[in-house]
């Protein structure tokens, strides 16, 4: 397969129709953090949220193909304010390292500027060098101090 340069990329706000496509970025970064059963959330589920607010996105697009995707929310900081919370960063494997992550990344820091935000967090694994060394290309805090905690508010899920 022939790399295609970043010029022929488009970035743009996601649409209904793109969650099917973001959906399975999703479970293919699962696939790839070796977790695919963590995955409950269906397709509908991010339609209902998605017409809701509950999300926003940016895609990556290449011949009308999505290759690529940055899902957000806004969220609230008491130390700092208004911020935004990327939760998944995810391009497609046959596309990866070749610019699609710093263009989906620098739509969000867009995003979030433009939404008066003072802070963008996310999270990434400590085993995922080459994410570490993406964030840390930014000059992004990496933290190590702070333990993330979660509750599964489904009694047959697992943590």
């Amino acid at each position: 397969m022939q790399k295609q340069p970043i010029a022929a990329t488009e970035i743009r706000k996601a649409t209904i129709i793109d969650i099917p496509d973001i959906h399975a970025l999703v479970r293919e970064l699962a696939e790839y953090e070796k977790a695919p059963d963590q995955v409950i959330a269906s397709v509908e589920d991010y339609q209902r949220d998605f017409r809701s607010g509950c999300f926003e996105a940016v895609v990556a697009v290449q011949q009308s193909e999505i290759r690529g995707m940055a899902l957000f929310f806004r969220a609230y900081s008491t130390w700092k304010g208004r911020m935004l919370y990327l939760d998944d960063l995810v391009v497609s494997e046959p596309f990866r390292r070749r610019g699609l992550g710093g263009l989906l990344f620098q739509a969000v820091l867009n995003e979030a500027r433009s939404q008066g935000a003072k802070l963008l967090k996310w999270q990434v694994l400590d085993w995922n060098e080459p994410a570490l060394q993406f964030y840390k290309s930014y000059d992004a805090v990496i933290e190590s101090e702070w333990y993330n905690g979660k509750i599964l508010l489904h009694t047959s899920l697992s943590v």
